[in-house]
């Protein structure tokens, strides 16, 4: 069965690390709007250099321009048996507008990654990107343990910024989780623990959503 798959967060609540493994157990792409902004703005294509201003100060991109990167990328053949969104959708309009761009598939399954505000600020700014493969990892490395190339803070992930960043998802995030919350493939994962323990609920999670009767109906 298809697995279309959401992970809601904050900023620096473990979504991209989790995302990645759900997708790698499940044969599945992980599909990170943040990874792909980021590459536009490398790129410095015509949305990259309209983002990397908002990415800085640690705004939102418009949900226009969201919507149609989603779209682009959901309509590619290797989303066929599922996908894990990571980083949208951030607003209602933007998760409305997923419900209709996946209405032939299965169901969404919503999975909220809770850990509090302060942990969230001191996780955000103790880590650090490899500058030539793009790794997330601790201040505690002196290099990059995937390539070890050199290790430098981003620009949003200073404690000014970070910040910001959850004052905004508070104001224009935090809504997504009244508009999922009723549904039966809503599941809320404590974050606040272990990488392997998240996962361990994480999976846990996935399966009680599976059982949901909005999706065993569906089963063949």
């Amino acid at each position: 069965m298809a697995l279309n798959l959401v992970m809601l967060g904050p900023p620096a609540a473990g979504k991209g690390t989790q995302a990645k493994t759900v997708a790698r157990e499940r044969g599945i792409p992980h599909i990170s709007t943040g990874d792909m902004l980021r590459e536009a703005v490398q790129a410095g294509t015509p949305v990259g250099r309209a983002a990397k201003a908002l990415m800085e100060a640690g705004s939102l991109v418009s949900d226009d321009v969201m919507i149609e990167i989603v779209r682009e990328r959901l309509d590619r053949p290797d989303t066929r048996d599922g996908f894990v969104l990571d980083g949208f959708p951030r607003t209602v309009a933007q998760a409305t507008a997923l419900d209709g761009l996946i209405r032939p598939r299965a169901p969404l399954i919503v999975i909220e990654i809770i850990v509090p505000a302060e942990a969230l600020v001191a996780r955000a700014c103790g880590r650090r990107t490899c500058r030539d493969c793009g790794t997330i990892t601790t201040a505690a490395n002196a290099a990059c343990p995937a390539c070890g190339g050199p290790l430098v803070q981003r620009r949003d992930d200073c404690e000014e910024v970070v910040r910001e960043r959850l004052r905004v998802y508070e104001r224009d995030t935090r809504p997504l989780v009244d508009y999922y919350r009723r549904r039966p493939t809503f599941q809320p994962v404590d974050g606040d623990q272990s990488p392997d323990a998240v996962g361990v609920a994480i999976r846990h999670a996935i399966e009680t959503a599976l059982e949901a009767p909005a999706l065993t109906g569906r089963r063949t």
